[in-house]
């Protein structure tokens, strides 16, 4: 159970005995509150992340209004593990990539796994004004898109100040993902390819052929080994329990024992630059 499914889970088990200690059935605080019975039960099991309105409510309802505080107080913590994309890109791209950029200026050690894009600290201007656009049309988020690209373009320094303390791994359909326009794509592909012939970012590709030994769902950031970075569609996960992390520990590991190197990861994304530019 990650940290942010444990604490939705144990807010639920507190909104509980909340009601059981005022003596009321889940459906009776459903009635009472004007929502559907399910509401109560989802809310309790960690099923569903409740609103502050919601623990205003259910507080009131129970007779604690003193209750109200904490609650409010584990929602918060709840939220620092899991922030939706609109909110996160609030403030613009350039405050979401100035953010990235103090993050990494703190980490040691950086593990970065992708399996259907290049990395921003890979991506060429080109390709990361389409990544930055893209999201800010499906999140209806501020459009400071080159204000952005600088900011994410900055934080390529990382590959030089790095060097040892930095692990990149891409699976090869990462390299056929169609993410921009043939030729900006095709750029993108040969600047990935520079990178790997000088050993910036101590690139590995895991071949599409190869027997995984683990499952890459998504891509994942690890940094200094203790906290890990999930995009999903919806959301930014931000995972700090050992539990949590370990697992994406073990993949990593994982993948960077498939992963080809030097002259065998340049033959690769080379083969999908040729095949790009002979279409």
């Amino acid at each position: 159970m990650t940290d942010y499914q444990t604490a939705r889970v144990s807010l639920g088990v507190r909104l509980r005995e909340l009601r059981e200690e005022a003596g009321l059935s889940g459906r009776e605080l459903a009635s009472r509150a004007g929502w559907h019975p399910s509401k109560v039960s989802r809310l309790e099991r960690g099923n569903q992340t409740a609103a502050v309105a919601d623990l205003r409510r259910w507080a009131w309802l129970c007779g604690r209004q003193d209750a109200i505080e904490g609650l409010i107080a584990q929602l918060g913590a709840l939220e620092t593990h899991y922030t939706g994309w609109r909110r996160s890109l609030a403030a613009g791209n350039r405050a979401r990539q100035q953010n990235a950029i103090e993050m990494e200026s703190r980490t040691g050690t950086l593990g970065i796994f992708e399996s259907v894009c290049v990395p921003g600290i890979l991506q060429t201007p080109d390709y990361a004004r389409m990544m930055l656009r893209k999201a800010a049309e499906l999140y209806g988020t501020p459009t400071d898109i080159e204000d952005g690209v600088r900011k994410r373009m900055e934080r390529r320094s990382i590959l030089d100040v790095r060097r040892q303390g930095l692990r990149i791994l891409l699976w090869e359909p990462a390299l056929y993902t169609r993410q921009a326009g043939r030729r900006v794509q095709a750029d993108q592909l040969d600047h990935l390819a520079a990178c790997v012939r000088t050993g910036r970012g101590r690139i590995g590709i895991v071949p599409l052929g190869t027997a995984l030994s683990a499952s890459p769902v998504h891509g994942f950031w690890i940094y200094d080994d203790e906290r890990v970075i999930v995009e999903t569609i919806g959301a930014e996960l931000d995972l700090t329990d050992d539990d949590a992390v370990e697992p994406y520990r073990r993949v990593f590991d994982s993948m960077d024992r498939d992963a080809v190197n030097g002259k065998a990861a340049l033959d690769l994304v080379l083969r999908a630059r040729d095949r790009l530019k002979g279409e």
